[in-house]
Formats: C-alpha cells, sequence, structure tokens
C-alpha cells in the first residue's frame, strides 16, 4: 500500500480502551431526552475515539481516518458521573475500509455493543473534496 494507505494488516486483533467520566455535556438531555445519562449520540462517538486509538500510531500524515459506519446497540443506560470504559478491537482490513468490534461496558453492565467501520483516507485530497463542495 502506498503512504497514504498503510499496511494495516498486522494490526488486526488489536485492541485499545478508553475511560470515560460522563460529563452533564455528555447527558441526554443535551440532545431532547428527559433522562441525565450518558447520551448514544456520544457514546458512539467515544467509540469512534477508542476505534482511532487503536491505529492511531500506524496511520499518519498525509493520512487519516474517517467513520463510515455504525452498526450498534445502545444496552444500558450510564449516569452521569459514572466512569464508562470502551474498548475498540481491530477486525478487518479490506484496502481502505477498517472494521472494529466495540463494547462500552460501566460498572454495572455492558452498554454498547456493536461494529464500527472507518476508512483510510488522503487528508489534503479529502480537504480539497470538501472545500470543492462548499464552493
Amino acid at each position: 500500500m502506498s503512504t497514504t494507505s498503510p499496511d494495516l494488516t498486522p494490526l488486526i486483533g488489536a485492541s485499545a480502551t478508553l475511560d470515560h467520566t460522563v460529563a452533564p455535556e455528555d447527558s441526554a438531555m443535551n440532545w431532547g431526552n428527559e433522562l441525565d445519562v450518558l447520551s448514544t449520540p456520544v457514546l458512539l462517538w467515544l467509540s469512534e475515539i477508542a476505534a482511532m486509538k487503536v491505529i492511531e500510531a500506524a496511520v499518519t500524515a498525509p493520512a487519516m481516518t474517517v467513520g463510515l459506519a455504525h452498526d450498534s446497540v445502545h444496552l444500558a443506560p450510564t449516569p452521569t458521573g459514572e466512569v464508562v470504559t470502551l474498548t475498540a478491537t481491530l477486525r478487518q482490513v479490506d484496502g481502505k475500509k477498517l472494521t472494529f468490534a466495540v463494547e462500552a461496558a460501566d460498572r454495572h453492565a455492558t452498554v454498547l455493543r456493536g461494529v464500527h467501520t472507518r476508512a483510510v483516507v488522503d487528508r489534503d485530497r479529502f480537504a480539497a473534496r470538501l472545500t470543492a463542495r462548499n464552493a
């Protein structure tokens, strides 16, 4: 693969974890819900961060990754103030497409389980396409 698309197949099976204390700004109340619990959008965002941690040392400029898809189930609520631990494991590399198993748990239960897909892109070409799109 080119420098824009590093060979990430040796990382298949690698994992990264991320601990996050649920803050008021993470609350579902900020998304129109009446419950003061970790919102699904923030939980998905945290799963993306965990996935990026798996590959961060191997994907360097001018390459970067962007999110393509989520197929996850939010299984249980996590109240503000609780710590949620996210784990992402690289399961498949198909060219520039990376597939991660993602899971999140608090001290009580598994709160998210699913799959997150990312793509390796050239940062400059991606930015140029964005600029052209906004012209």
